[in-house]
């Protein structure tokens, strides 16, 4: 499961989790070395393994450097894919709803590397998945905020019902379009909550994090 450690990824894995056809056997997240958080979130390394323990299902993490290129993801992805292909695995699921560009993109690096892709999200309106994530009791804080598209202040809220009902009209509110990020602290995968409190809102390369703090 390509894993994120927010609700989308959180959702789909919990729908795969519930198909018999599928055996999920780890997650797969990319960290930026030198923040040691996951890339794009800025979640700390240490809640994505609280994360992972709580769910009972081993992460396989794949270290890039800061603002690596595409280059460098690629072969590392290549090589970490084609590590769980040693063990067996024969698919990779994502959590992407209806962006065409990026379906294709994951299908064409997992064909070259003799996989097949899995979308369990997709064709989900948007609006009706995001009140299914949080009636099914999943529950989230935004960690990243594009200040060009939705407003500061989001960053570190809780992702409920208040919250999609404020968002501007013209904002998925998945945040499928990178207008925000989430982190997953509870919910049905869980087998307990993973602790945290909110830290210091910063601004970094044009983007809004706020810090989660294990506790």
């Amino acid at each position: 499961m390509s894993w994120s450690g927010g609700k989308d990824s959180s959702f789909a894995l919990y729908t795969l989790m519930k198909d018999k056809r599928y055996r999920v056997v780890s997650l797969l997240t990319t960290i930026t070395k030198e923040f040691d958080r996951i890339s794009m979130h800025g979640v700390r390394r240490e809640l994505l393994n609280r994360q992972s323990r709580s769910i009972d299902i081993p992460v396989l993490q794949v270290e890039i450097t800061y603002k690596a290129g595409n280059e460098e993801y690629e072969r590392k992805m290549k090589e970490a894919i084609e590590s769980l292909k040693s063990q067996g695995v024969t698919k990779v699921a994502f959590g992407d709803i209806y962006l065409e560009d990026i379906r294709k993109y994951r299908e064409e690096k997992m064909a070259q590397a003799g996989m097949s892709c899995i979308f369990p999200l997709w064709g989900y309106d948007p609006g009706k998945l995001s009140r299914k994530i949080i009636e099914s009791g999943f529950q989230a804080a935004i960690c990243t905020v594009d200040p060009k598209k939705i407003g500061k202040e989001y960053a570190g809220k809780d992702y409920n019902l208040e919250l999609i009902e404020s968002l501007p009209k013209n904002v998925d509110p998945c945040g499928e379009k990178g207008e925000f990020h989430t982190f997953t602290y509870d919910g049905p995968i869980f087998k307990s909550p993973v602790g945290f409190v909110r830290g210091e809102v910063v601004e970094r390369d044009g983007f809004i994090f706020a810090d989660l703090v294990p506790v």
